[in-house]
C-alpha cells in the first residue's frame, strides 16, 4: 500500500537510548530511500506506553563525548523525522511525556487513544531540566504561543482529552479503532501529489530545521555544559533512585 507501519519495542517504556535513536534513524532512513514508501505510521509495540522520551541513563555520570554522541542522535531523530518527505502519522497508543511528546509533535497528524488516564506534553521543566529552542519550535508550531508557553514554563502533562482540546493531539479515538484510523488518515494525506505536499511541508517547516542545522555544535555544547553541571546530575540521579523505588 506504500505505507510502512513502525512499532517501538525498547522495553520497559520506550526509552529514547543512543541504541534506539540509532535504529530509528536508519529504520526511517530506509523507508525515505524506498520510492514504494510514500507514509509511515509510528506507534508502540509496549501496551500503556507510547514512548517515556530521554533515556536518563544516557545523560547520568557519562562523560562529554558519550553527551555530545548522545544529542547528535537526539537532534539527527528530530531532523530526518520533522523534515521526512512521507507523510507521517503518530498513533500515541499510550502515555508519551518529554522526549516522546517530540516524537509524536515532529510527524504530520497525531491520532490518540481516548483515555484520560494517558498523557502527553514537554514536562521537562519538572525534572529542572529546559526543552531546548528546537522542542519549543515545534511545540509552538503545533498548538500555538501562548498555550505552549504555559505549558512548557509548568513543565505539563496533559491528559488525552486535554491534549485534544489544546490540538496537541488532532484527534481521539478508541484502542480498537486506531489502527483503522490511521489508515483512514493515511489515505486523505496520500490522495494528494506527493510533490505539491511535499513541498508545501518543506515551506511550513524549512525554518524551524534551518534554525538547529545553523547552530547545530552551538545547542550540542550547550547540552553538555547543562547536563555536566553537579546540580542536573544531581536531580537526574533522585530522579532515577524514584524510578527504581516506583519499580
Amino acid at each position: 500500500t506504500g505505507v510502512a507501519t513502525m512499532k517501538f519495542k525498547s522495553p520497559p517504556v520506550n526509552s529514547l537510548s543512543l541504541d534506539f535513536l540509532t535504529e530509528f534513524c536508519i529504520s526511517l532512513e530506509k523507508l525515505e530511500n524506498n520510492r514504494a514508501c510514500r507514509g509511515v505510521i509510528l506507534t508502540s509495540a509496549i501496551p500503556k506506553i507510547f514512548s517515556s522520551g530521554l533515556d536518563i541513563t544516557e545523560m547520568c555520570g557519562k562523560n562529554t563525548e558519550h553527551y555530545a554522541e548522545f544529542w547528535r542522535a537526539v537532534q539527527e531523530m528530530w531532523l530526518r523525522l520533522y523534515g521526512s518527505n512521507m507523510v507521517t502519522v503518530a498513533v500515541v497508543n499510550g502515555s508519551s511525556p518529554a522526549g516522546g511528546c517530540l516524537l509524536a509533535l515532529s510527524c504530520d497528524y497525531r491520532i490518540m487513544v481516548e483515555n484520560p488516564k494517558f498523557s502527553i506534553g514537554l514536562n521537562e521543566a519538572q525534572l529542572g531540566i529546559v526543552a531546548p529552542f528546537w522542542f519549543k519550535d515545534t511545540f509552538v508550531n503545533v498548538v500555538g504561543h501562548r498555550v505552549a508557553e504555559r505549558s512548557l514554563q509548568l513543565g505539563s502533562l496533559h491528559s488525552a482529552p486535554e491534549a485534544h482540546r489544546i490540538g496537541l493531539v488532532d484527534e481521539l479515538v478508541t484502542e480498537e479503532k486506531l489502527q483503522e484510523k490511521a489508515v483512514a488518515v493515511m489515505a486523505q494525506w496520500l490522495a494528494l501529489p506527493d510533490h505539491a505536499r511535499q513541498l508545501t511541508k518543506s515551506m511550513m517547516r524549512k525554518a524551524v530545521l534551518d534554525r538547529l542545522v545553523a547552530h547545530r555544535e552551538e545547542d550540542i555544547q550547550n547540552f553538555i555544559s547543562f547536563i555536566s553541571k553537579e546540580s542536573i546530575q544531581k536531580s537526574l540521579r533522585m530522579y532515577m533512585e524514584m524510578l527504581k523505588k516506583k519499580k
